[in-house]
Order: structure tokens, then C-alpha cells, then sequence
């Protein structure tokens, strides 16, 4: 394979990454991973160097979009982020010491219920909230203009010591795996904190920026970041996730809900046939 087809391959997959990445708070390193291991056959280090890359790529090209429309709730963001970043920490610190098997199949039962139970809308989205104090304490209720519903949505957060322990989670299985968490944070503040998915998508978004650009001089220093790899990757993300930001605000719910459902079901078997393998 020359250069240049290589490089319009991995152009071309990571704008599609960087699509489905802002449009549902993924980051792109889900696409960009197996396209640079199975199809161009680059080992596994440089993927995974590249997915950082693409993941403040998707960040970058998408969160300044969603800030500016009031869809990212930068309080949340920056509260649950203590608990994405401890979990990190300790998933980095363990990592090793469990067999990877067990984590790909954890991992990939942990998807499949996440999907099912954002497919069964496990919650009436007009049911009342519960209250939560330390919510109210921290300002941390919002709203948005929905473009597609032309109105104003006002939603209040709860449970959040429980979407604290689920970003820890989601955190700890990113530091074991070495993937994003944006397939954890989004069913969490959907399911757990009751925040509605554009709001989820956008707020994932942007904290999964902030964990991927800590990590990024780690792999950067361990010298796994080719630019000729990453390089592609970043431009084709980057285009992809502006166009992803524009089309957000004027999709419906619930066809956001049904890609989302069907990209973690595909995660959650993908998981499952690493482990099982």
C-alpha cells in the first residue's frame, strides 16, 4: 500500500469517526482503532496513540459548538470529572494485574446493559426528578434551546453521587483497556443523573477532551504518537466532528438515542468476542 492511498484511508475513516464521535460523545477512537489495526495492519501502540489523538480532535472540533449553544453543562462536566480521572488513576495503577479477558467480557456485559436499558428509555422523561441537594448546592440544574423541538428544555440533575461512582467506573475501565470513556459517561448522566441525551452527548464531549489531552504527552513521551499516522487521523476527526456539532442541535432525541443504542450494542459484542476469544 503506498502512502498516499494510506493516507486517504485513514483520512476518510476518521472523518466518519469524527461524525459519530461529537454526534454521540464517543470520541473516535472506536472507529479509528480497528480501521488502523485490521484493515491497514499498524500495530496496536500507534492505534492507540492515534485514538488519543482523534478523541481532543473529536473534543476540539465539537465542544466549542456545544458550549456555545448551552448543551454542555460545563459544572457537571468539571464535577464528574474528579471521578473520571481517580478512576483512571486507579485503572492505570491496576492494569496488569487482572487478566484482560475478564475486563473485555465485564466490559462488553456492561454495554449490553446499557444499551437495553437506554433502548426501554429506562426512565419516563416527564416523570418527576428526584430531588438532590447536592445538585442544588453546586448550581449544577441547566437548559437548553432543542433547534429540532423549537423549544426551551429545562432539566434538573440528581443522583449525583451515583453518577460520580459510575464516572469512576468509567474511568477505570478506560486506564485498564486504554480506551475512551465516552460509551460509560453518556448512559450515566442519560440513565443515572437524568440529564437529557443531547445535553449527555455534548457534556461527554467535552470532559472526554480533558482526559484524553492529560494522557496525550504519556503516550506522546512513550513515543507511541506517529505523525504520520496521527496526523490524518486529527484532520479527517476534526472535519468530521465540525460537521457532527451542526447536525446535534437539529436531530430529534430519539433518533440520537437509536444510534447510540446501536453503537453500544456493537461495542458490547465486539467486547464480548475479545474476551470470549
Amino acid at each position: 500500500m503506498t502512502p498516499l492511498v494510506f493516507t486517504l484511508i485513514t483520512f476518510a475513516a476518521s472523518i466518519v469517526a469524527g461524525f459519530l464521535g461529537s454526534l454521540l460523545g464517543i470520541g473516535g477512537g472506536i472507529i479509528v482503532v480497528p480501521v488502523l489495526t485490521l484493515l491497514l495492519h499498524i500495530d496496536i501502540r500507534y492505534a492507540i496513540g492515534a485514538s488519543i489523538v482523534s478523541v481532543i480532535a473529536t473534543s476540539s472540533g465539537a465542544a466549542a459548538a456545544y458550549v456555545r449553544e448551552h448543551m454542555t453543562n460545563l459544572r457537571v462536566a468539571m464535577l464528574l470529572e474528579i471521578g473520571t480521572t481517580t478512576g483512571a488513576l486507579t485503572g492505570a495503577f491496576v492494569a496488569g494485574k487482572i487478566h484482560s479477558r475478564w475486563l473485555y467480557v465485564i466490559f462488553g456485559v456492561m454495554m449490553g446493559y446499557s444499551a437495553i436499558m437506554m433502548f426501554r428509555k429506562y426512565h419516563d422523561p416527564n416523570a418527576p426528578v428526584p430531588p438532590d441537594r447536592l445538585a442544588d448546592r453546586l448550581r449544577l440544574h441547566g437548559s437548553f434551546y432543542d433547534e429540532a423541538e423549537h423549544r426551551r428544555i429545562d432539566y434538573r440533575v440528581t443522583h449525583t453521587y451515583l453518577g460520580l461512582a459510575l464516572m469512576y467506573l468509567a474511568g477505570l475501565v478506560s486506564g485498564l483497556l486504554g480506551i475512551g470513556s465516552g460509551a460509560l459517561k453518556v448512559p450515566a448522566m442519560d440513565l443515572a443523573m437524568r440529564m437529557p441525551i443531547k445535553t449527555s452527548t455534548a457534556t461527554s464531549n467535552f470532559m472526554i477532551g480533558v482526559t484524553a489531552a492529560a494522557s496525550a504527552g504519556v503516550y506522546f513521551a512513550r513515543g507511541d504518537i506517529d505523525p504520520f499516522i496521527a496526523a490524518p487521523v486529527a484532520a479527517g476527526v476534526l472535519l468530521g466532528a465540525t460537521g457532527g456539532s451542526r447536525l446535534l442541535a437539529r436531530m430529534q432525541s430519539h433518533v440520537i438515542r437509536g444510534l447510540f443504542v446501536v453503537v453500544l450494542l456493537w461495542i458490547s459484542v465486539e467486547m464480548l468476542w475479545k474476551g470470549l476469544k
